[in-house]
């Protein structure tokens, strides 16, 4: 994080796709800067270039142009290893589809960002074994993804996106394979994070899941449209 509690500064961020036969500029110039204790929502339609920004902050991508700092890393020209280190240090993933492996158990999933980051196996397994029961599956450790509800492996997945104590927790449509009960319940864990003083970046195309972030950013034909404080956050 700098100085002035900025984890995320993007400046003039552009991002084309050439497929050989033509270019495609997915983002054409975006200026975002997210501060410690934000909780954005990232809201946009199809096509609007919301899935390419969340590749560029989540570390999987580097834009073409411009200038990506994050936790005062800066991102430009760093190789691939050097950008899944920092991937791997600097945010915390929540997919849709959950991305845990379905052969291991919900604390060995919670356990692979510390196995990746270094972290020694009795401290991987009690961090683990804590970060579940911070999400209400303290009594779930051994079982696997196929034996547990949609709303508890994205459970498991929020813990997961805590292992490394990571600057920015990145959700993309979190609630996207969820009953409305389910969804419902992530949501207010993730509203719990935030006032515990996580910094939370949710994609979305749901105007009822962005109403639950504090600030909303409009995205279309690869611009910022409008960045404003939402009064109606919880």
């Amino acid at each position: 994080m700098t100085q002035n509690g900025t984890i995320i500064r993007m400046a003039n961020i552009r991002k084309v796709y050439d497929t050989g036969k033509v270019k495609v500029e997915a983002l054409k110039g975006i200026d975002l800067e997210i501060f410690a204790g934000d909780f954005v929502a990232i809201v946009g339609p199809s096509g609007s270039g919301k899935s390419t920004l969340m590749n560029l902050l989540g570390c999987l991508d580097t834009p073409t142009d411009g200038q990506y700092e994050i936790g005062g890393d800066n991102v430009a020209g760093v190789t691939r290893d050097e950008l899944a280190e920092i991937r791997n240090r600097r945010v915390g993933f929540v997919f849709q589809n959950f991305n845990l492996l379905p052969h291991i158990s919900a604390q060995e999933n919670v356990e692979l960002p510390m196995l990746f980051g270094g972290v020694p196996p009795k401290d991987r397994r009690t961090r683990a074994a804590e970060l579940l029961g911070r999400v209400g599956l303290g009594d779930r450790l051994d079982h696997k993804p196929t034996e547990l509800s949609g709303g508890q492996m994205q459970r498991v997945a929020i813990a997961r996106a805590l292992a490394m104590d990571p600057d920015i927790i990145l959700a993309d449509e979190p609630t996207g394979n969820l009953d409305t009960s389910s969804g419902t319940d992530v949501m207010s864990l993730f509203n719990e994070l935030w006032k515990s003083g996580r910094t939370l970046v949710i994609i979305t195309h749901d105007p009822a899941l962005a109403k639950r972030a504090s600030r909303i950013v409009e995205i279309r034909d690869g611009h910022i449209t409008r960045d404003h404080r939402n009064e109606e956050a919880a």
